[in-house]
């Protein structure tokens, strides 16, 4: 069964999934074992694997060891074509939308294609929306990309009707690694009332309880990230994944 139906289902029976997003740089090669481990139990659907920079040795070393420690399917997040890896069970295929740079909307995309293919990794069309997250994020500027601000709730569904009509399977509302506020209800509720495509929320997403309100806008996959790199708060990714299945 591919990644993408596995994502399907999981909507289907829990009303909204849970992704966990690792990325290598923060971690050494046993704490990344040991929290991937903590992952597999935790009640997350997924693992995500990458970042918007890898600059630490070993990148592909990490990722072939959270593959092998995984229990959960392993999707990379790539920053940029240096991050392809068979290492994982599928890459989502990002392009850009919100953005006019057109190295992110089709260069990167023509390159990397035929990697893909080599390394044998299934695709998954996702078209990725930065919101505005009170910060320049990493993510904003290497994409060189103005993201869509967090109160302009037409834009952002117009970019998603774009995203549905050119075939995507998924969309990324993202308001990117560390961000100081997480993409609104209110602009996920916008997006899920014109759009059939199943949407993924992420960045500064920080409790529980913000999560949870992402679901009931509509959000059908919701990610975390830097909040559980923080040894005192990685209890939380049992509460999250609650919070979000619970809906």
């Amino acid at each position: 069964m591919s990644v993408y139906q596995q994502m399907l289902d999981i909507k289907a029976a829990k009303g909204a999934g849970y992704l966990v997003l690792v990325d290598p740089d923060r971690w050494s090669s046993d704490e990344v074992e040991k929290f991937i481990e903590q992952i597999n139990t935790s009640g997350a659907d997924g693992i995500m694997v990458g970042s918007s920079l890898i600059l630490g040795e070993g990148a592909q070393r990490k990722m072939k060891k959270i593959q092998d420690t995984a229990r959960l399917p392993v999707i990379l997040f790539p920053g940029n074509i240096n991050q392809l890896t068979p290492h994982v069970d599928a890459v989502f295929y990002l392009s850009v939308i919100s953005g006019r740079n057109p190295q992110f909307l089709i260069g990167d995309q023509v390159q990397a294609a035929p990697v893909v293919r080599e390394l044998g990794i299934e695709p998954i069309s996702t078209g990725y929306m930065l919101i505005e997250s009170g910060k320049v994020t990493t993510a904003e500027f290497v994409s060189g990309s103005k993201p869509i601000p967090r109160d302009k709730n037409e834009i952002a569904v117009a970019h998603a009707l774009a995203a549905e009509y050119l075939g995507f399977k998924l969309i990324y509302l993202e308001a990117g690694s560390g961000a100081q506020y997480s993409v609104t209800p209110q602009m996920v509720a916008a997006v899920c009332a014109y759009t059939k495509v199943p949407v993924i929320v992420g960045g500064g997403i920080h409790s529980p309880g913000v999560a949870q309100a992402l679901v009931k806008a509509g959000a059908s996959f919701v990610v975390t990230g830097n909040i559980l790199e923080d040894p005192t708060k990685s209890h939380l990714m049992e509460q999250f994944a609650t919070a979000i299945h619970k809906v």
